[in-house]
């Protein structure tokens, strides 16, 4: 299993916003360059995490984006999610009527365990584990 290139971004952005720990508003621009992503494609990163509610965007001037709770309330899973869907070895774990083998197929065990491990650890982690330590 391999993350997109969009949801290493989209974690990156959300790591970035709880390290910096702001009550307002940070630019997009400034997210962008201090994170080495391009303008465009976090655009539609952070459309995606407000949908999700994991951030909030304002508008205006003094507009930008900030997390919508603290990050110790958004988990890994929760970003992967936002981006991706569901967290998924393979298709059948997420709807077994798309595989006629569900039901009878040895390896389907082995995926959903997997599934399972792999959901809870990153629903066990959360932004407040992972970011820097202010200084």
């Amino acid at each position: 299993m391999e993350i997109t290139q969009e949801t290493d971004y989209a974690v990156r952005c959300v790591l970035y916003l709880s390290e910096t720990g702001s009550d307002r508003p940070v630019m997009i621009e400034t997210i962008a360059a201090d994170m080495c992503i391009p303008r465009s494609f976090l655009a539609k990163i952070l459309q995606k995490l407000a949908k999700a509610k994991i951030v909030r965007s304002f508008r205006g001037a003094r507009g930008g984006f900030q997390l919508a709770c603290k990050p110790k309330d958004i988990s890994l899973l929760k970003v992967v999610e936002a981006i991706e869907g569901p967290v998924a070895m393979n298709r059948c774990t997420v709807e077994p009527k798309r595989c006629g083998f569900s039901r009878t197929c040895t390896v389907h065990p082995v995926w959903k365990s997997l599934r399972k491990v792999v959901s809870d650890y990153l629903a066990a982690t959360d932004f407040e584990m992972i970011m820097k330590p202010r200084k």
